[in-house]
């Protein structure tokens, strides 16, 4: 598919600044190879990433890996006790130099021995002591900035990007409002989702509740959707509602928690979505991982107190798992398919004025990034 430079045709109506008026984007930015190629540099290579949570390093020389695309990355914790984070790769032949997660003495390579520090600093090569004019300082590990939010460890490949803090400024009030103990929480498991469908089909259908009532029966029961509301800030936007009379649903039973809420869920740009529900203290974030143009595996990873899922905090994980999130993969995949049509490039979207649960205001505040950061200029 042949992409024009402003990535919009003649035949396109139109997706402007203003939401109550727009058009959503073409149906090539869901399926287009050559859209999805120019995301890694402009969208997911400048931009902040969840990579796991401090208790998953909380002693010293342990680690875990993740990747951006095809950017391998571990996050190790040192003998100072700073948390730090490298591009995944030996300075001598490239080769990748950790698996998975774990404890070391020090950081080896499994090609050719190439050692290094948890400062990133390479303290032993074999045979180099044999080579003029080799120097162990020129061939330290590429260090990538890292910074810890809400125990979440945050990173970014941009060397000159604004802080975690700056760009979602606002952010981390809101979170610890409705999870005032949210530094009490360690890691407790992670599940995986692969969808057939693009990473934006899924982060779409995050931000709208238009179709909660139709495809959610369970959630629907869970909150008082009379008050549900989604709120867009510069760069993230929330979701929240109040407690329903009741605190058994047919989601999952609960006891009332430190805040009085039903859910309250944030999405975080471009690809990070929080989630808090209501009763004991927890945590979850749902990251869309895109592996291929209309292809996107998601990691679901949940926080509680001790890193234990309680009965009812396993009921509530349960049911994300093997309900909502098989209710969204459905739609999303189905959402996927309908793009290919010959019938099919664009919709409307639904905002009305009151900014309500049925608005789809924040799906367009999304777009508007994704378009911004594509080098669309909306006026």
């Amino acid at each position: 598919m042949s992409i024009e430079p402003s990535l919009f045709l003649k035949s396109d109506a139109p997706f402007t600044a203003d939401p109550s008026s727009s058009y959503t984007l073409p149906a090539r930015f869901y399926i287009s190879p050559e859209i999805y190629e120019m995301e890694k540099e402009a969208i997911f290579y400048k931009t902040w990433h969840y990579a796991g949570h401090v208790s998953q390093v909380a002693e010293p020389r342990s680690y875990f890996t993740t990747k951006i695309h095809q950017q391998n990355i571990f996050i190790a914790k040192g003998d100072d006790g700073e948390i730090r984070a490298f591009y995944n790769v030996c300075a001598h032949r490239g080769h990748l130099l950790l698996e998975g997660s774990g404890k070391k003495n020090v950081i080896t390579c499994p090609y050719h021995a190439w050692a290094f520090d948890f400062h990133g600093n390479l303290v032993n090569a074999r045979n180099s002591e044999n080579v003029a004019g080799f120097d162990k300082n020129d061939f330290p590990l590429k260090p990538i900035r890292l910074e810890i939010f809400c125990g979440m460890v945050m990173v970014n490949l941009d060397p000159d990007a604004k802080s975690f803090a700056e760009t979602y400024d606002g952010l981390e009030e809101e979170i610890r409002h409705y999870m005032p103990s949210v530094d009490t929480l360690a890691y407790a498991q992670r599940d995986t989702f692969d969808v057939a469908s693009n990473w934006k089909v899924l982060v779409d259908n995050f931000l709208e509740c238009y179709h909660c009532a139709p495809a959610h029966r369970d959630f629907v029961d869970l909150v008082n959707m009379d008050s549900y509301r989604t709120i867009t800030h510069k760069r993230y936007s929330s979701q929240c509602a109040a407690a329903p009379n009741t605190t058994s649903s047919t989601a999952f039973s609960f006891e009332p928690g430190d805040v009085d809420f039903g859910y309250a869920g944030f999405f975080v740009w471009p690809n990070i979505t929080i989630w808090l529900y209501p009763g004991e203290a927890n945590m979850s974030v749902l990251q869309m991982n895109p592996s291929e143009p209309e292809r996107t595996i998601e990691y679901q990873d949940w926080f509680t107190k001790g890193g234990k899922l309680s009965p009812q905090l396993k009921e509530a994980a349960d049911y994300q798992k093997d309900v909502l999130q098989p209710e969204d993969i459905k739609l999303c995949e189905s959402v996927q398919q309908g793009l290919h049509s010959k019938s099919y490039n664009q919709g409307r979207f639904i905002v009305d004025e009151g900014r309500t649960e049925l608005s789809e205001h924040a799906v367009h505040h999304f777009q508007s990034m994704v378009a911004s950061a594509l080098g669309v200029d909306l006026g």
